[in-house]
Order: structure tokens, then C-alpha cells, then sequence
């Protein structure tokens, strides 16, 4: 059954250009930096913090004094009356906010949910767990970024391994790879037109302040994107032996951050920029494929969203899609016999990168906005995550 309650306001989202791994936000602290774009976000758009009846904070690599997680921003952003959780579902982190808060308003727990995710993947910590057992008392540690990308522990393989355990499975060449991101970077550079029109619709200019004392660089788009070129393409060797997937049918980490109001539909029109524009979501859900094949999980993920919306896909007028690995897109596409020029117009996480918490919600704001420019119809978003996971939305967007 649809979801019949929860609505976005127009506008009441946001996000922070995204900086590949040690650039510009390097030495940001992820939930302050979040808490300054969010505190920003709101005050462009007239919107008082003591609006919300909660705030849902997602991350998935901690920060120092972390565990004082949503209220320590809430309070930060001047919602101190405000409290909630924090979610940490690998990439499928932004879905399950978006999810959860959903589920919140629908059964009437919660009004007003302000909805952050944010995440720094650059100097990602170094855990040291005391383990007395071990010769001379010493710690196990962990790099919590590299370990984890380097060894699912249910599996024991890295997730480029999942990419090509689908590859291999389906017979996705890296020919074919190499041409969706060729297609996914030409997408990108749409967004780019006229001064970056696209961009500006939702993105929140950062002034780059680690010491709180100077501001060292203002970043106002992303940064870091390689170009991607036929000739640079073809130069590339696929990253494992006898394998199909180069450096450059990837994405690459990232930082950043993006804020979303869920609501309710009588809240979003007071908060909306625009209330002849309503927004949505129709359904939630997630999905698990077979230990090893992590971009399948989008298969039944977005059947339970479909299902549940009781949307066809061939209404969907907008897709986008968490694409770690470009051959994501295309056993999507084969699957639901979408084409692949039908995802992702202005930009997707294959090139302007990976932050984990944030990806989703920025495509999903991105989404939004390729509906409205459309005139209004159903979007779906999706997106696999660790643990051969994931995550799918279906929201309508109807503009009168």
C-alpha cells in the first residue's frame, strides 16, 4: 500500500557540493560541517530550526563526540527542542532517513522531520579495540574506511569483487561499461550549463573554515571530477586480473552533506517555495541478493518500491540511481528494460562521487527537480549498498 501522508516541501532541501576524498573538506568535522550548511539552508529559505518536531541524522563513519550524534546538531542548528536518531546503513543511509521519516509522519509520531546525512570519507578513523588475548596485549585495529571497503566480513570480498561477480555472471563487457560513463558524464555536464543553472536550484555554497577562526577557500560546486574522455577511457586497465571494471567505470569517496523536510502535506505547502508544487513519497523499500552479487540488489529493491507505490516502471518519468560501478545501470536497465539514457540526466554518484551517507538524498533532490522542470510525474530512485543491499523511493511530484 502507497503511502498517503508525507510530503517535501518544494525547496526544503539542500545540499553541499560534493569534494572528492582529501580536497577541500578534508579536515572538516562531518557533523559541524553539516550542522553550518543545514543552519545556512534554512535561514535562505525563511524556515525557522524550532519547526521540527525531530531531526534524523545519517552517517556511517564516525566523528569525534559522534555519539552525541542528532541532538548535538539539532542544537547546533538552534532546534533545541528537537531530538532523534542517528541511522548508519552504508550507502542505503540517506534512503532509510528518507524512509524512516516517512514511516514517522504516516503513523503520526512525528510532524516535522528535518533529515541530514552527512559523511567525511577523507581521514576516516583509525579504530583500536583492546584485546588483552592477543601476544603482548595487543589491540585488533581497523581502518574504518579502507577495511571496509577492502573485505565485506558475512562475504570476505571487496565490493569492486561484487561488480564483477555480475559481470561475469552477465556478460558485461568493459566496452560497455566505458560507454555509460561516457553517457553518465555528458548527463553531468548538462547540470553545468548556464553557470550551472541545475545546481543552483538546491546546492548550498561552502565557506571552508577547519579552525572556525578563517575561512581558507569558498567552494561552490563540486570538486574533483575527472573528465572523462574516449581516449582516457580506452587507457585504462581493469583493476583486478582477468577482470572487466577500470578506475574509470567506478566512483571514487567523497565529502559532503544534504538536509531534506519530510512532512506532512499541510506543513509542506506553508514551507514550500512554491505551493501550486507537491511532493509525495509513495513508498519505501529494500532488498538483499546473493552473497557476493551487491549490484542486484537493486532488482528486487525497486520491485518491493514498485509494488508497494502501485506504480508501473513504465510510468516513471524520472530515474536515478546509485551507481558505484557503471555496469549498476546496466543490469538495471536489462532487468526492467529501461533505457540507459532514461537515468540519471544532470549527474549521478559514478561521477561527481561517493560520501555514502549524503549520495542518495542528492539524488533524490536531484530527482525532484528534473521532475518539476518536467512538468511533474513519478520518480524512482535506487541504490545498492553494502551487504549485497538496498534501497528504492517512489514519490510523485504534481505541479498544478
Amino acid at each position: 500500500m502507497a503511502y498517503t501522508k508525507t510530503f517535501i516541501p518544494y525547496g526544503g532541501y539542500w545540499c553541499s557540493p560534493f569534494a572528492r576524498w582529501q580536497g577541500s573538506f578534508a579536515n572538516l568535522h562531518t557533523i559541524k560541517f553539516a550542522a553550518d550548511v543545514a543552519r545556512k539552508a534554512l535561514e535562505a529559505r525563511n524556515i525557522s530550526p524550532k519547526t521540527f518536531s525531530n531531526v534524523y541524522l545519517g552517517m556511517t563513519i564516525p566523528a569525534a563526540q559522534s555519539f552525541y550524534g542528532a541532538p548535538w546538531l539539532a542544537g547546533m542548528i538552534g532546534a533545541e527542542g528537537a531530538t532523534g536518531p542517528v541511522f548508519s546503513q552504508a550507502c542505503a543511509t540517506s534512503a532509510r532517513v528518507i524512509g524512516s521519516a516517512t514511516q514517522s509522519v504516516e503513523t503520526g509520531s512525528s510532524d516535522s522531520i528535518l533529515c541530514i546525512t552527512a559523511d567525511r570519507t577523507s581521514n576516516g578513523p583509525h579504530l583500536l579495540y583492546p584485546n588483552p588475548n592477543n601476544p603482548g596485549g595487543r589491540g585488533d585495529a581497523e581502518d574504518w574506511v579502507w577495511d571496509n571497503f577492502n573485505r565485506d566480513p558475512f562475504v570476505g570480498n571487496t565490493m569492486l569483487q561484487t561488480a564483477e561477480n555480475v559481470a561475469k555472471e552477465s556478460v558485461i563487457t568493459t566496452t560497455e561499461q566505458h560507454e555509460v560513463v561516457l553517457m553518465r558524464y555528458a548527463q553531468y555536464q548538462k547540470a553545468l550549463e548556464n553557470d550551472a543553472a541545475f545546481h543552483k536550484l538546491y546546492m548550498t555554497p561552502v565557506e571552508v573554515n577547519p579552525s572556525g577562526k578563517k575561512v581558507i577557500a569558498t567552494v561552490t560546486d563540486d570538486e574533483g571530477i575527472f573528465p572523462s574522455t574516449v581516449e582516457g577511457l580506452a587507457k585504462l586497465k581493469p583493476v583486478m586480473p582477468d577482470g572487466t571494471v577500470t578506475f574509470g567505470g567506478q566512483t571514487f569517496p567523497a565529502d559532503g552533506n544534504a538536509g531534506m523536510i519530510v512532512t506532512t502535506q499541510e506543513k509542506a505547502r506553508e514551507l514550500s517555495k512554491d505551493s501550486k508544487i507537491e511532493i509525495q513519497i509513495l513508498s519505501f523499500a529494500e532488498g538483499r541478493t546473493a552473497k557476493g552479487f551487491m549490484p542486484k540488489a537493486n532488482v528486487p529493491a525497486v520491485r518491493g518500491a514498485l509494488a508497494q507505490s502501485g506504480v508501473d516502471i513504465k510510468d516513471i518519468k524520472a530515474i536515478k540511481t546509485h551507481n558505484p560501478f557503471a555496469l549498476n545501470d546496466i543490469f538495471l536497465s536489462r532487468e526492467f528494460g529501461i533505457g540507459l539514457d532514461k537515468m540519471n540526466n544532470y549527474g549521478s554518484s559514478l561521477i561527481w562521487g561517493h560520501p555514502q551517507g549524503p549520495t542518495g538524498m542528492r539524488l533524490v533532490i536531484e530527482m525532484i527537480e528534473e521532475l518539476v522542470m518536467l512538468g511533474g510525474g513519478y520518480g524512482l530512485f535506487t541504490g545498492c549498498a553494502a551487504g549485497d543491499t538496498a534501497a528504492a523511493i517512489v514519490l510523485e511530484v504534481r505541479a498544478s
